[in-house]
């Protein structure tokens, strides 16, 4: 974490997107090797300690990912991962839980798949209700690169669910929160909610530091 933060300050960047806890469940999923442990204890131990490493500094963020029971590459933009919310809790949100609460992880990327039939992206359960309101998270969420893309999550529900930024951002995914707001799906002022952890993030970001002053 401290290699990692020197990086980070060596090459100007606010967000490092990682560290990723997803559990070893399926020995073919294409991204173990970026994942710690089958143990959740394990991976958020070691989440939480990379975090401290990485946002030493003020104005340096990790993004903890994938949020949540992202455990296979197959299918992995349509897949629903069922299961029980004590399977929920114990095994696939503790490693996350950890690194929020002991770590203190500023920011949190969604994941593509659907948790019990609820993406993950628009599920305020998960992004709100677990996150924000029972570990106390008070950082920056955002979606996994165009898992909002056609046919998948939308847009309009990620904002409304708890993200507070769709990425990598475009025109469509624009007009979908647009008419969100005409059709009365999201509030204006869920939207400014959002917006407002985005400034507050650069505000205290070393690019505000060292460009803006």
């Amino acid at each position: 974490g401290d290699a990692i933060h020197r990086e980070m300050k060596e090459y100007g960047c606010t967000y490092w997107l990682a560290p990723a806890v997803n559990i070893h469940r399926n020995p073919l999923c294409g991204r173990n090797f970026e994942y710690f442990s089958e143990d959740p204890l394990l991976a958020g131990k070691m989440a939480a300690a990379i975090t401290r490493g990485v946002q030493q500094e003020e104005g340096f963020y990790v993004t903890v990912k994938h949020f949540a029971c992202n455990n296979q590459e197959e299918e992995r933009n349509k897949v629903s991962s069922n299961l029980s919310e004590r399977a929920l809790r114990e095994i696939y949100l503790r490693p996350f839980e950890i690194a929020v609460r002991e770590g203190g992880a500023k920011a949190v990327m969604t994941s593509y798949n659907k948790v019990n039939g609820t993406y993950a992206p628009n599920s305020y359960d998960l992004c709100t209700k677990v996150l924000r309101n029972e570990w106390g998270f008070d950082g920056v969420v955002m979606t996994d690169w165009f898992s909002t893309n056609k046919g998948l999550a939308r847009n309009d529900l990620a904002l409304k669910a708890g993200n507070d930024l769709i990425m990598p951002g475009g025109g469509s995914f624009k007009k979908e929160i647009l008419a969100g707001v005409k059709s009365g799906v999201i509030s204006e002022d869920e939207v400014r909610i959002c917006c407002s952890r985005v400034i507050k993030s650069i505000f205290s970001s070393q690019i505000q530091k060292e460009y803006i002053g």
